[in-house]
């Protein structure tokens, strides 16, 4: 294993095709070089801490590539540990008046939610079907220093059912698996592995607080019927990407519902709902005159994926440009606001006279669609304009139902 290990460290960043066909030196496993090795790669944008620390010369043990590519982000992970730590400068009323003292992740997986989840708790026990990654996980904890946790190599289902009725102050952390037996995609919640559907009256003989991890790809609404007692969902985004919808359920009914839109990795304020004490706005005023010098916005993608963009723009005072277009108008800036912001240069039509005058010193541009009867792709074969460079560009519909593009700098 030295030797493995002096090899990974010596090529960790190598190209990776070239070092499988490479004769690797005598007492060096090849699969487990090659594993370390993208690992770690994977590890430095994904997980920047665990990277440092082996690049810094911890021996943190890498899981295979499908592990690696479903593991949560390091930025991901940190958030899930703020919910349950109450530090968030958003509310989690439903999560205040809990002394929380046992976490069981059922679904453990590389181990990176729960160990960035366990310090925050008594006792710690870390629960994954898979052999490998339990020796993984047991060996990166005891490097980590983490205390008082526990790693149990069983499914779901059997370590539930020789554990009922532990403690009122009990979070169970699910991330169920997203593939049928076949290996493809499932994106319902009762096609996941464990069904949940099937779980919960269970989960709740254990646990007073229960945090599920899901798909973005998921239809939240549909979520709603098939969840009991959720408290809170949390559309969590980084950078401009949605990446995973965390549902916060209760053994009791709680009083009311609260939407949480982040993007993390960004300066952009936490959106927030709650669908009892503040209104959801249906729609908002529609704009009827664009003139350049305005603002244009368009929300995240966490607030888009909620279904709360006229929400977000009755908050902010903003005037929408259609009905169906998702994106707003507004006098001035806003600091920090969850959405990108462009101040607005000018405003075209789709006649092949104005298009040719609007576009004559712009060689290329950043190409955004919205209820637009058009693909990026098809759009910009047919303005004949490469992508990137300072410009940004809207295809949009606006509120008399004719199209229009937007020629905007972003502020």
């Amino acid at each position: 294993m030295r030797l493995s290990l002096d090899f990974i460290r010596l090529h960790k960043d190598k190209d990776l095709r070239s070092l499988a066909f490479q004769k690797m030196p005598e007492g060096v496993s090849r699969m487990w070089a090659l594993q370390q090795i993208e690992g770690y790669q994977l590890a430095k944008k994904k997980l920047p801490q665990w990277a440092h620390l082996f690049a810094e010369g911890k021996d943190i043990h890498f899981p295979p590539h499908i592990s690696m590519e479903q593991c949560s982000s390091e930025a991901t992970a940190k958030y899930k540990a703020a919910i349950i730590n109450r530090e968030l400068p958003i509310a989690n009323c439903q999560l205040s008046t809990i002394n929380y003292q046992l976490l069981i992740d059922l679904t453990g997986g590389y181990g990176i939610d729960f160990s960035y989840m366990a310090p925050h708790f008594d006792r710690s026990i870390y629960v994954e079907r898979n052999e490998e990654l339990c020796a993984i996980a047991k060996h990166n904890f005891e490097l980590l220093g983490l205390r008082n946790t526990e790693v149990v190599n069983a499914n779901c289902e059997e370590y539930l059912s020789h554990h009922v009725g532990i403690t009122p102050q009990t979070v169970i952390f699910l991330d169920p698996a997203r593939r049928d037996s076949a290996g493809g995609k499932v994106y319902r919640i009762e096609d996941c592995t464990p069904n949940l559907v099937v779980l919960q009256d269970t989960l709740f003989d254990i646990a007073h607080t229960v945090m599920v991890k899901l798909s973005p790809m998921l239809d939240i609404t549909q979520a709603l019927r098939t969840l009991r007692n959720v408290s809170d969902i949390h559309i969590v985004s980084v950078k401009g990407e949605c990446k995973e919808l965390l549902f916060i359920m209760h053994r009791e009914e709680p009083a009311s519902l609260t939407y949480h839109c982040v993007n993390l990795e960004t300066e952009e304020e936490y959106f927030q709902h709650n669908t009892t004490s503040e209104p959801q706005y249906d729609n908002v005023q529609v704009c009827r005159h664009i003139e350049p010098g305005t603002i244009l916005f368009e929300p995240n993608a966490s607030i888009l994926k909620a279904g709360l963009q006229d929400t977000f723009g009755a908050h902010y005072g903003l005037h929408k440009l259609h009905p169906n277009s998702n994106l707003y108008i507004g006098d001035a800036p806003i600091d920090h606001v969850p959405a990108r912001q462009f101040r607005i240069v000018a405003i075209s039509d789709f006649s092949k006279s104005s298009i040719k005058n609007f576009l004559k010193d712009i060689k290329q541009a950043n190409l955004t669609i919205r209820n637009f009867p058009s693909t990026v792709i098809q759009l910009r074969q047919r303005l004949k304009i490469k992508e990137g460079g300072n410009d940004y560009l809207f295809a949009t519909t606006i509120a008399d139902d004719s199209h229009v593009l937007i020629r905007c700098v972003k502020e």
